[in-house]
């Protein structure tokens, strides 16, 4: 008997010890980072507030240099202005500023491009640094426009410049295809980057280093330049410099796009209200969530 009443205190006893570990892991999950969960990235989101019809969309970015582009097609589909203007813009750091890396660039028999802007900075610290890059020197380029813009700074040969077309499996198999063994790789890049090309060079055991060499600062901006019906942000940084340039900005009834978990953290800790939000099931691009809360202020009318 005494047995039996013991067990059934340790079970009692067990299970008030789980209800109370499940209430402390509820706490601590409501209390903890603000990180989106995937969840609510992957699937379909409901607006916070009833879609407005929105007539002028600015999109946080260059503008594509291709007019045949898709936001034209949206603009002419449903009668809406879209204008382009980046939050953000790279700035070459100072040579002194670069010593501090202690990145040689004459130590690499090959050096990755990803763009001509990677170009022109990487030449200009070079020159600054009073550094000639040997003729021997391997470039690889995400492009032939990338390829050939190198004619700027280089005597162009084909035998030491490699291009892909533009995709990453593609760049990647041009990499493998060409480097020989103990190739040692330098990868220029700005201080906000994707992992992309560093993580292959990593799983494919090839030697090479990341050179800083562009810095991401805000953009200045004025009222004029936000006065949209909708804002829409590809990158938490375009988010911090809105906030940078207007401390005290409001939303009120202003609509916000965000594209990503990471852009649609900084949305959320800038507290505002995102709107419109990709990627999703329904909508995978930018795009098609403009699109879809368009429709969906059409049939609050």
């Amino acid at each position: 008997m005494k047995l039996t009443k013991t067990k059934k205190q340790i079970k009692k006893v067990t299970n008030s010890i789980s209800k109370a570990a499940a209430h402390v892991k509820k706490s601590l999950s409501k209390k903890g980072s603000k990180a989106i969960e995937p969840k609510k990235i992957t699937e379909p989101v409901s607006v916070a507030v009833p879609a407005r019809p929105i007539k002028t969309i600015l999109i946080s970015q260059a503008k594509p240099e291709n007019d045949k582009n898709p936001y034209n097609e949206l603009c002419r589909k449903y009668k809406v202005e879209i204008e382009f203007k980046p939050f953000i813009q790279l700035v070459g750091i100072e040579n002194r500023e670069y010593r501090k890396y202690k990145i040689n660039p004459l130590n690499f028999e090959s050096v990755v491009f990803t763009s001509r802007n990677i170009i022109d900075h990487f030449f200009s610290l070079c020159e600054s640094l009073r550094i000639r890059m040997p003729d021997e020197t391997k470039y690889y380029c995400m492009t032939e426009s990338v390829a050939l813009y190198l004619q700027k700074y280089i005597l162009y040969r084909k035998r030491k410049v490699f291009y892909a077309d533009g995709t990453l499996p593609n760049f990647f198999k041009v990499v493998l295809h060409h480097r020989n063994d103990g190739e040692k790789f330098l990868v220029p890049c700005a201080d906000i980057h994707k992992s992309d090309i560093p993580d292959f060079l990593k799983k494919n055991s090839i030697e090479f280093a990341e050179a800083v060499i562009l810095k991401t600062v805000p953009v200045e901006l004025k009222k004029k330049d936000v006065s949209f019906d909708a804002l829409i942000f590809f990158g938490p940084t375009s988010v911090n410099s809105l906030i940078h340039n207007f401390p005290d900005y409001k939303q009120r009834n202003q609509v916000i796009g965000g594209f990503g978990p990471l852009t649609l953290n900084a949305i959320s800790d800038a507290k505002l209200r995102c709107d419109i939000i990709a990627p999703s099931v329904e909508s995978p691009s930018m795009i098609m969530a403009i699109e879809k809360y368009i429709l969906a202020s059409k049939k609050k009318k």
